[in-house]
């Protein structure tokens, strides 16, 4: 089949990829002008770290990512009042978990296509019309063009779904919170493969040091905090977080100098989307556009990868039956992906607690996880995936 997909990120080329391998003709979509590169660090395990390794991309992964040792979380002069080795992590995963750059692992998918797929850069999918053999799509710049299905695997704030399924806001829960990351070069001081972190009630701002003398800055704050601030552009989203942050120490006065000079804020709500159905005649959403557990939740990339996997799997024993393959794509996934979307939703509050006790609370509790029993019950059930995947044969 001739396979339109929106958007090269993370779900996108992982379908393209399987659906290549089963011989269909694919175009990948992207409205950047190249692959994005920079954006925040993810850790990855599950069900993704599995996909990775039939795609042959393991060792790829952790040659590009980082062995964290430690979480830690400081008070405002810096002192240790809280965090855990995450050996915890190796050890609850028999060491198959790394922490990488989104960016870095979108890049590693889209190599191993070996130009297998065809690309379209800076463009984007404008509109969708379903015909009686197939679809009729259209462009933000390139001329229309006939397809057999299409996917949207084009993120929260999906294209593909408002144009089908309807508005963002019909299928967006808000879970209370916004964030914002950046990298810095030559910052000081650097604490090799340690994720630092400094919070007051509603706020944390986190940093990571990198490779190439580079820093990631990571903050986390309740939406109410923004109190009706425009955020749409660089200017504005860097006076949102000093108006925010302004009022904390530790190093934050030494961290918005930094951002001085920064052109590429990232900048969002912690949503999810929620829908009765990812389907929908010959259009299916994947990814965040889906089933979005939200960017605290740690493991969107690998279910992304995971429900691409399933989709291409059941397209591939459909027998030219796109509906039914559509159909068993949403009753293996659906059940699975709800039940992430309530664990992330209840452990969001641990990113940022809204209260100073909380705070207290949530830093001696990560202390008492050096006791593997206390470990096992705060992480167990979120780094364990109850799911097993067809094997489709490719």
């Amino acid at each position: 089949m001739r396979i339109a997909i929106n958007g090269i990120g993370i779900a996108g080329p992982t379908l393209a990829y399987w659906l290549a391998r089963s011989g269909h003709e694919v175009l990948l979509i992207e409205e950047a002008p190249q692959l994005r590169s920079g954006g925040y660090v993810i850790d990855f395990w599950g069900v993704g770290f599995d996909i990775a390794e039939k795609m042959g991309l393991i060792p790829r992964l952790l040659e590009l990512g980082y062995q964290v040792e430690e979480v830690r979380f400081v008070d405002k002069h810096g002192r240790k009042c809280g965090g855990f080795s995450t050996g915890i992590f190796q050890r609850m995963t028999r060491g198959r978990f790394t922490s990488l750059r989104r960016s870095d692992l979108s890049a590693a998918i889209y190599a191993a296509l070996d130009k297998r797929v065809k690309t379209l850069f800076n463009d984007s999918i404008a509109g969708v019309e379903e015909q009686d053999n197939g679809m009729r799509v259209s462009f933000d710049h390139a001329s229309p063009r006939n397809f057999d299905l299409v996917i949207g695997a084009d993120g929260l704030h999906s294209r593909v779904r408002e144009l089908v399924f309807g508005p963002e806001k019909s299928f967006e829960r808000r879970l209370g919170y916004h964030v914002a990351a950046f990298e810095v070069k030559g910052y000081q001081p650097r604490d090799e493969l340690v994720y630092l972190s400094h919070a007051v009630p509603g706020k944390q701002v986190s940093r990571f040091s990198m490779r190439d003398d580079r820093t990631l800055f990571l903050f986390i704050f309740l939406d109410r905090y923004l109190a009706g601030k425009s955020c749409k552009n660089n200017d504005e989203r860097e006076a949102a977080l000093k108006s925010v942050f302004g009022d904390i120490e530790w190093e934050c006065p030494r961290i918005f100098e930094a951002m001085t000079n920064v052109e590429d804020i990232y900048f969002d709500s912690v949503s999810q989307i929620h829908m009765t159905n990812w389907t929908k005649g010959r259009t299916a959403l994947l990814g965040d556009a889906a089933a979005c557990v939200s960017l605290l939740a740690g493991e969107g990339t690998g279910l992304a990868m995971a429900e691409a996997y399933v989709l291409a799997g059941e397209l591939h024993r459909c027998n030219g039956n796109p509906a039914s393959a559509f159909a068993r794509y949403e009753t293996l996934l659906m059940p699975f992906l709800a039940r992430k979307q309530r664990a992330a939703a209840k452990f969001a509050s641990s990113f940022a607690p809204q209260t100073a006790f909380g705070i207290k609370y949530r830093n001696f509790a990560t202390l008492l996880m050096r006791l593997p029993f206390v470990a096992d019950l705060t992480f167990g059930q979120d780094l364990r995936d109850d799911i097993n995947f067809p094997d489709y044969g490719f």
